[in-house]
């Protein structure tokens, strides 16, 4: 029997060439790996001795040859595939271990281009293509953690079973399929290419989905940052399904302010959401915007958590506390609820598309990173300076929370946020009572019917700033003139489904 091995990741390889020696199986290997072997006394044969072909191209051409590729592809019950071999005199290979260059590692260092091209793999691909395809009769290897039970394999029943071969052939296609995925990603630089070829790595397995019943797991892009993929939990339980979905709303809040900001999220939803003169102040704020709803929920900030900012948080129940740093202090205070995950952010939201399964499909868009087209100040009376920037922060806000979306706003504070209704009137009643001496609204859509505005006006809304684009615009303008409400124009719709 022989074993063909060719590894980037040296980790247990002399182990287990040692194991497959013992057993009588020939070791065929190609440079540094052949190299390694030999120097810790694996009686190695280098590959160029069977193909009777030296490596060229600075090892870019190494295995790719008939003998090799014959070899492992070989069908050993056709009698024809038998013959031919014998005819050529070419060996069966019976293992082949590879891992591969590591291009998911590589493309994200600060290398040229040309340096980047020289990690993507051709000859380890191929050959566990080809071992894989005939697992009836080749054992492929392309994950160190599976040496261990290939060596069980063969420990406990001599061989390694049809069953778990056909695994491990199924974890080399997992393997090359996203390994090509990022390659095609990197080289197309295409958002809406002709085939969407993902490249994700499970990071964990979770104790359920959104319900108990349901399984899950996280999957992590292999290429690039993301800020819910590149992060440290310094305490609490387990992450699960429902935490980082609404971390990744929390997050992706507080990042689109420059001033310190505190978001507090329930349910996938902002619940509470203001600006302030430090960290402590802006939790403050958002604290008081729901003291309900933040119960039980996400608060996530922009600046780094002092002390006195801790032990305002633990004064109730939250899941998450996720911010870019923590005092040293502050984060003793927060161990002291050993629940709480405590989660320091290592990057800002870096992703360009969004996804959404649908049965049979999967939906792909830019995310929405346009706050705003241009101002059209449509009524009599144009906002102030203030009322301005409190619709401005209510636009950030909105376009997080689910469509049909209304956030009332006051001195930077999201006071009422209701989203998710089937009619606009329905999300501006619900977020309007919610946070009652509000003075600016914002809405994520255009206003079908002046209903809204007539609803403002009961709850003395001063201004009001929404996309227009309705063919009854002039009615809710006419409303607002009606009430001395300003109203301002963006241009930019912020659904949000």
């Amino acid at each position: 029997m022989r074993a063909l091995i060719s590894v980037y990741n040296k980790e247990g390889i002399y182990e287990f060439a040692k194991f497959l020696e013992d057993r009588g199986v020939k070791i065929v290997s190609t440079g540094g790996t052949y190299r390694y072997l030999k120097e810790k006394g694996i009686d190695v044969v280098e590959v160029s001795a069977i193909t009777g072909f030296d490596e060229i191209l600075d090892g870019r051409l190494k295995t790719l040859h008939p003998v090799v590729h014959a070899g492992l592809l070989a069908v050993r019950d056709n009698e024809e595939h038998v013959e031919q071999l014998k005819k050529r005199g070419i060996e069966y290979i019976d293992f082949v271990v590879v891992n591969l260059y590591p291009f998911f590692e590589k493309v994200k260092e600060d290398l040229t281009d040309e340096e980047k091209i020289e990690f993507i793999d051709i000859g380890g691909p191929s050959m566990l293509r080809s071992a894989a395809k005939n697992y009836k009769y080749v054992v492929p290897v392309c994950d160190p953690k599976d040496y261990s039970m290939v060596m069980d394999e063969i420990l406990n029943y001599g061989d390694v079973r049809l069953e778990k071969r056909r695994y491990l052939a199924g974890k080399v296609f997992n393997l090359t399929s996203a390994y090509d995925a990022a390659i095609s990603n990197y080289l197309l630089e295409d958002d809406f290419p002709e085939y969407l070829t993902l490249s994700y790595k499970k990071s964990m397995n979770l104790r359920y989905g959104e319900n108990p019943h349901q399984r899950a797991a996280y999957y992590t892009k292999t290429v690039g940052l993301g800020a819910i993929k590149d992060f440290e939990q310094l305490n609490g339980k387990e992450l699960s399904y429902n935490n980082l979905k609404d971390m990744d709303i929390a997050w992706k809040v507080v990042c689109e302010f420059d001033e310190p900001c505190c978001c507090a999220v329930k349910h996938n939803s902002p619940c509470g959401v203001a600006v302030g003169k430090d960290v402590f102040d802006a939790y403050s704020k958002a604290y008081e915007c729901d003291r309900i709803s933040i119960f039980g929920g996400i608060v996530a900030l922009n600046r780094r958590v002092d002390k006195r900012t801790a032990e305002k948080l633990i004064e109730i129940f939250l899941e998450i506390v996720i911010a870019p740093d923590y005092d040293e202090d502050a984060l003793l205070v927060l161990k002291e609820k050993k629940n709480l995950r405590v989660i320091k952010a290592l990057s800002t939201p870096k992703d360009n598309l969004e996804y959404v399964s649908v049965d049979g499909g999967i939906l792909v868009q830019d995310v929405d990173n346009k706050l705003v087209s241009e101002f059209r100040y449509v009524t009599d009376k144009k906002p102030t300076d203030k009322e301005m920037e409190d619709m401005l922060f209510g636009m950030k806000v909105v376009k997080y929370v689910k469509s049909n979306a209304i956030v009332v706003v006051k001195d930077k504070m999201a006071v009422g946020i209701a989203g998710g209704q089937v009619n606009r009137i329905w999300a501006a009643c619900q977020a309007l009572e919610r946070g009652k001496g509000a003075t600016c609204l914002v809405s994520d859509a255009f206003f079908p019917f002046e209903d809204v505005v007539e609803k403002a006006k009961e709850y003395g809304i001063k201004a009001i700033m929404q996309p227009g684009g309705s063919i009854r615009d002039k009615e809710s303008i006419d409303a607002c003139n009606k009430y001395g409400i300003s109203m301002v124009f963006t241009g930019v719709r912020h659904f949000k489904h």
